[in-house]
């Protein structure tokens, strides 16, 4: 997993958390207030959305974030990972991000790019 993952807050403008992915060059970002998972947003539906100008000037991150946020503890294994992420797509997909909780706050993200490099290793 990737500790400390980068956030967002729910009151952000969608431009910016989209700017914040780029310059990051990550897919997801957990939304969060203190420390509490709110949702999440990823690279994908904000360019989407973007691209097809379906936001109006202002929009926020907390209008279009997705509430139903697939997560993972830290004592969980790579084959529980596996199988969230399966059971979390839609249309016999995947999901691309697991946000991980310890005691309901937010200490990592684990990314499909993760698990393929620690299956790269073995």
């Amino acid at each position: 997993m990737t500790p400390d993952p980068i956030t967002v807050k729910p009151s952000e403008d969608v431009v910016f958390a989209f700017e914040k992915l780029m310059k990051h060059k990550i897919s997801a970002l957990p939304v969060e207030d203190q420390g509490k998972l709110l949702g999440i947003v990823t690279a994908t539906d904000l360019g989407h959305n973007l691209i097809l100008d379906n936001y109006r000037l202002g929009t926020r991150v907390e209008e279009v974030m997705v509430k139903d946020v697939a997560t993972i503890s830290p004592n969980e294994t790579l084959k529980d990972a596996i199988e969230k992420m399966s059971e979390y797509g839609e249309d016999e997909g995947i999901i691309n991000q697991l946000v991980v909780l310890e005691d309901d706050k937010i200490v990592g993200i684990i990314s499909d790019g993760d698990i393929i490099k620690v299956l790269k290793e073995l």
